[in-house]
């Protein structure tokens, strides 16, 4: 769409199931497209696309380095995460302290982008959760939600120690969204208003004004304007829920 959304056009691929999009932050022509087995990138918005690299292997989720957008990083299924810093070209595993090797989502400190954080599946008892990196994904650690599949992740623009949780399963009690105020020290269920069990499979921060964020989930779009301290819904024109 060149139209804010009142229209749409095909952009290619059009035979094949998108899972997750990226668009370089200093070159907006650049997108990468992830499938269910395969990587893409175009560098003409969209108008053609190219293999990039990834073959095979189901990306969930991706993130591009701010800094230096020729780093990207890609969260995946069965794998863990990969890392590209040729723009898509060739990639390797970077995984190292990684235990949980489904990372489905991902997102970048915007500050110090050798940050980042992981959300994985939880397998068994104890598994998946949040992990971090400090190191540009060289390595990780668990920083917590042990026991919970982390489904989607976001991040204060403007205050990066602030980060969102996405959850779909739970070993124990904790709702859909979860919230740290210590970049993944410590968490704390934010969930007034949502549906009891509703699985929050995508967040978004307004970047003019973070403590306003939304939560797509399998009830509909929720909408926060305190920061996650309770939600309302957001769905007034969505005929597909």
């Amino acid at each position: 769409s060149i139209d804010g959304g009142s229209s749409w056009a095909s952009s290619g691929l059009s035979d094949t199931v998108a899972l997750t999009l990226a668009i370089d932050p200093v070159t907006p022509s650049t997108i990468y497209a992830a499938t269910a087995s395969d990587m893409f990138k175009s560098t003409d918005g969209g108008e053609n696309w190219i293999y990039s690299g990834l073959f095979d292997v189901w990306v969930s989720d991706l993130a591009i380095d701010p800094e230096t957008p020729t780093t990207i990083y890609a969260g995946a299924y069965n794998a863990g995460v990969y890392k590209s810093v040729n723009g898509g070209t060739s990639w390797s595993l970077s995984n190292t302290g990684l235990t949980s090797y489904s990372a489905v989502a991902l997102v970048i400190d915007p500050q110090t982008p050798a940050t980042l954080y992981a959300g994985t599946i939880c397998t068994m008892p104890g598994a998946g959760g949040v992990f971090k990196s400090t190191d540009g994904g060289d390595s990780w650690t668990r920083i917590g939600l042990a026991g919970y599949t982390v489904v989607s992740l976001a991040i204060d623009p403007t205050a990066p120690e602030i980060l969102y949780a996405g959850i779909s399963y739970f070993e124990a009690d904790g709702g859909a969204v979860f919230k740290s105020m210590d970049a993944g020290e410590n968490w704390i269920g934010v969930n007034a208003g949502l549906p009891v069990d509703t699985i929050a499979r995508a967040l978004a921060i307004d970047p003019l004004t973070p403590a306003t964020l939304y939560a797509g989930t399998e009830d509909g779009v929720f909408k926060s304007t305190n920061g996650g301290a309770s939600w309302s819904t957001f769905s007034n024109g969505l005929t597909n829920l």
